[in-house]
């Protein structure tokens, strides 16, 4: 069943000049089907640059959005339109207008993972793969950054230059990973290196041998010489992994890292999203126009 859907999601991608992203995140049949894979730094720029017509996105909304703002002439499709993201809902456009009258010599950035009407407020977008390149290139000493907490506070440690002001917000699934969940996984596997995102809390990234962003994780685990790795970031991520390093072993540090809204694409979704060609993502022009300059700059700075 699986394989015809898959020919018929192939034939439908030739008739519609489409091209499938999707996050590392993604269930392992739609990463298996996707013709661009990465983290989000990888997917806009790719979104930046793509030829084809329609762009058939695999992830959350606030991803779907960020590709048609950097390519409005461009049908952009989320097959599943409720797969949302919690962190991204923790701050407003209304929250970032009050932090600007709060702070006004402050420069803002956003965390990709928000609304185009919060990207539409802020001076430049950041991934957590460029983050500290990024508050590094402003010339301002006071940054609002939103809506991760837990990558304010990494950046604040990077960058100690800067006074970083740090909206409260989180990622449910990355947040939930505990000190204990390390110590119980190093005990577990004691000649394995702990990898882990920057969403975590500082006291998990504290004892991890390595942080970053998903692409910088991969590239840590393929070009290192240890063959063990305790990986602290959504479980999506080992499908590729184990993929692309079948010699090496990977263990996921806790059983919690799993996003249900990343989850909820799957073959049928994608199938759907091509023949009815939705679900299409629209922006009003004056928020699309103002949300661009921010991930402009940041594709200028990354």
């Amino acid at each position: 069943m699986s394989q015809d859907i898959i020919k018929e999601i192939f034939e439908l991608k030739g008739q519609r000049n489409a091209v499938i992203v999707a996050h590392n995140y993604q269930m392992e049949e739609v990463q298996e089907i996707a013709d661009i894979l990465g983290d989000s730094l990888d997917l806009s720029r790719y979104c930046a640059s793509s030829p084809h017509e329609t762009i058939v996105f695999c992830g959350v909304h606030f991803m779907a959005e960020s590709a048609k703002i950097l390519s409005p002439q461009k049908t952009v499709l989320l097959p599943e339109i409720n797969a949302g993201c919690p962190m991204a809902d923790m701050i407003t456009a209304e929250d970032v207008r009050e932090q600007k009258k709060l702070h006004s010599d402050a420069a803002v950035v956003c965390y990709i993972n928000t609304s185009a009407d919060v990207k539409a407020e802020c001076d430049i977008c950041c991934t957590s793969s460029n983050a500290v390149k990024v508050i590094r290139s402003l010339k301002e000493k006071d940054i609002i950054f939103v809506p991760d907490k837990n990558l304010g506070h990494y950046i604040a440690r990077m960058v100690p230059e800067k006074n970083m002001i740090i909206w409260n917000g989180f990622c449910i699934t990355h947040h939930r990973v505990t000190r204990d969940d390390v110590l119980n996984a190093r005990a577990a596997h004691p000649d394995a290196l702990v990898l882990v995102h920057p969403e975590c809390q500082p006291d998990v990234v504290d004892m991890a041998d390595f942080v970053g962003s998903t692409k910088q994780i991969i590239d840590f685990a393929t070009t290192s010489e240890r063959r063990k790795f305790i990986i602290g970031t959504e479980m999506g991520i080992l499908f590729r992994l184990k993929k692309d390093n079948p010699n090496k072993e990977f263990y996921l540090l806790s059983q919690g890292l799993i996003c249900p809204n990343m989850k909820k694409t799957k073959l049928i979704s994608v199938y759907n999203a091509l023949k009815n060609m939705k679900y299409r993502i629209g922006l009003d022009d004056s928020i699309l126009m103002r949300a661009r300059s921010s991930l402009d700059r940041m594709l200028q700075v990354a």
